[in-house]
C-alpha cells in the first residue's frame, strides 16, 4: 500500500511536535514505602518531523505504549524515547506523562489512615541527550498574616496549590517532594479528620501565617539547599477567601547556572 505519511512535503516547513495526545494509559511509578504503585497516566507523545515529510505514523506512537504495558517507570524513559527516535525517524522524541499518585497519611491527633491523592507528572525529552523534568502539584491550607494581624478574631485563610518542577541529578522520591512541598504552608491537608484533627488543623495554621511570597521563597529555600536538585520551579496559587481572584507567585532556580 502507498505510504503516505513519507511522501514529499513541498512547502519546507519543519514542524517542532508531531504525535499523539491525551492518551489514557497504565502505568507503574516507584513508591518509597511499597516498591511500585500502580496508576492511569494521561499520555502524550511527540517527535519532530523534518520539512520534507508530509506525514509521521500516528500508530506506532500505539505500537510502543503497548510494548511497555505494565513496565512504564522513569527508570525506562530514556529507552521509550530513544525508541520512538527510531521507529518515527526523527531527531527529537518528547514524552508527557500526567498522573494521579497515591499516599497514605495519618490524621495529626486521631492516627486515623486514609488515602490521600496528588497530581504528579513526569516530562521526558531526548535529542542529543536525555532531560527529565518530574513535577507535583500539593494543595495546603495557607493562611494570611495580614488578616492575623489586623483583626481582633480569627485570619481568613484558603486552600492553596503549589506546584513544583525539579532536574536532579540524584535520585528524588515524589513523596520526598511532596513533604517538602507541605511545609511550605500553614498547614498540610489530610484525607480524613476528626474533631481533635480538625482543632489541631486550624491552630496550627493560625501560628503558622503564610504570604503566597511566603510559599515560594520557603519552597526556593529547601530545594536551593538540596544538592540533588539541579534546577526547579516553585509556584503557589492562593485561591482567596475574601477575594473573587487568587494571589499568585512564581520562582524558577537553574542551580546550574547560578553564581
Amino acid at each position: 500500500m502507498i505510504d503516505v505519511q513519507k511522501q514529499r512535503d513541498t512547502r519546507n516547513i519543519d514542524i517542532n511536535k508531531v504525535g499523539v495526545k491525551g492518551i489514557r494509559y497504565p502505568i507503574v511509578v516507584l513508591d518509597r514505602a511499597n516498591k511500585t504503585q500502580p496508576t492511569v497516566a494521561t499520555v502524550s507523545m511527540f517527535v519532530d518531523l523534518p520539512h520534507h515529510f508530509k506525514g509521521t505514523h500516528m500508530s506506532r506512537f500505539i505500537e510502543i505504549l503497548d510494548k511497555y504495558r505494565g513496565e512504564m517507570t522513569v527508570n525506562n524513559m530514556p529507552d521509550i524515547l530513544q525508541e520512538m527516535k527510531e521507529k518515527l525517524e526523527a531527531e527529537t522524541a518528547h514524552i508527557e506523562l500526567d498522573f494521579p499518585y497515591f499516599i497514605e497519611k495519618e490524621a495529626p491527633v486521631s492516627r486515623a489512615r486514609s488515602l490521600m491523592d496528588y497530581r504528579c507528572w513526569f516530562i521526558g525529552s531526548i535529542d542529543t541527550e536525555m532531560d527529565f523534568v518530574m513535577g507535583v502539584q500539593v494543595p495546603v491550607t495557607s493562611l494570611c498574616p495580614c488578616s492575623k494581624e489586623i483583626s481582633r478574631f480569627g485570619a481568613h485563610n484558603q486552600r492553596s496549590h503549589i506546584t513544583a518542577n525539579v532536574r536532579y541529578r540524584e535520585f528524588v522520591w515524589l513523596e520526598e517532594l511532596i513533604e517538602t512541598i507541605e511545609r511550605c504552608g500553614s498547614c498540610e491537608l489530610f484525607p480524613l479528620l476528626k474533631r481533635d484533627d480538625e482543632k489541631y488543623v486550624t491552630e496550627h495554621a493560625y501560628l503558622n501565617p503564610v504570604f503566597v511570597e511566603d510559599i515560594v521563597r520557603n519552597l526556593a529555600e529547601r530545594f536551593r539547599d538540596d544538592d540533588r536538585i539541579t534546577w526547579f520551579t516553585a509556584e503557589a496559587e492562593n485561591f482567596e477567601s475574601i477575594h473573587n481572584h487568587s494571589a499568585y507567585a512564581f520562582i524558577e532556580m537553574d542551580k546550574r547556572t547560578a553564581p
